[in-house]
């Protein structure tokens, strides 16, 4: 193992395109490339710590508390999982945990309002924290988004990154859970189409992409879900690429 790699995975990662897409991105993001680079290939340096990220909107800082929140902002701002630009207006984020993707959308550009999903009470503050900035550009929900309306138990680990419904961790909380079909229609009601729609919960993703109806799903552009298909599960309305982990699907016409 080097800085938490398998060899395996340290051997195969220059034969794949997104990565050398991060190393250019994290030489031309970060405020301090070379610390950004240490932290995240050999798990330097010690948390929280701020980095300092260039965007199209100006410098933004983010406080990260784990080398896991560094993963999540190379994965956001460098490998570009979640393509996205200032004509994307709405976003809904499914599992915001501490806002680094949020930032991430908030700035493309400056017209952008995000509606953010996450349960868990810590992250959420050092979500309020991280996005302060933006204030008045986004809302937060308090709450998980599963395929009903009930309290469950959300599985809970250290990091806070990999929590989820039904995640055995160790660990696990009482937390109020909305059926995402529902919070998409309500959010519709609001505005008439949803540019980016992001699922990140760690559990269940497969479910909620699946089971969504095919009225909604029309009136979003991009779907963004970490998770691997076999096949495109939404092929009567989008097109689909997988990107690493994350399927990324773009409506037709």
């Amino acid at each position: 193992m080097v800085g938490g790699r398998s060899l395996h995975t340290l051997l195969s990662a220059p034969l794949q395109a997104r990565h050398w897409v991060a190393l250019a991105n994290m030489l031309r993001v970060y405020s301090r490339p070379f610390d950004a680079m240490a932290r995240y290939l050999l798990r330097r340096g010690t948390y929280p710590t701020t980095v300092h990220l260039k965007t199209p909107l100006g410098p933004v800082g983010l406080t990260l508390y784990s080398h896991h929140d560094l993963l999540t902002a190379n994965e956001s701002f460098c490998r570009l999982d979640y393509p996205a630009d200032a004509h994307d207006r709405v976003v809904v984020d499914f599992g915001s945990n501490i806002g680094i993707s949020a930032a991430w959308f908030l700035t493309r550009g400056p017209e952008t309002f995000t509606h953010l999903f996450e349960p868990l009470p810590v992250n959420v503050t050092r979500l309020r924290r991280n996005l302060s900035p933006f204030d008045g550009r986004f809302a937060v929900a308090e709450i998980a988004v599963g395929v009903e309306n009930a309290t469950v138990d959300f599985g809970v680990e250290p990091s806070g990154r990999y929590g989820g419904i039904g995640v055995r961790s160790g660990r696990s909380v009482p937390v109020a859970c909305r059926d995402a079909n529902e919070v998409l229609r309500e959010i519709l009601a609001t505005h008439r189409r949803i540019d980016v729609l992001k699922i990140d919960i760690e559990s269940m993703e497969r479910e909620l992409v699946q089971r969504m109806p095919t009225d909604v799903r029309e009136r979003i552009e991009k779907i963004y879900v970490e998770y691997w298909f076999l096949a495109n599960p939404l092929s009567a309305t989008h097109s689909y690429r997988q990107y690493g982990s994350i399927a990324q699907f773009r409506r037709r016409g």
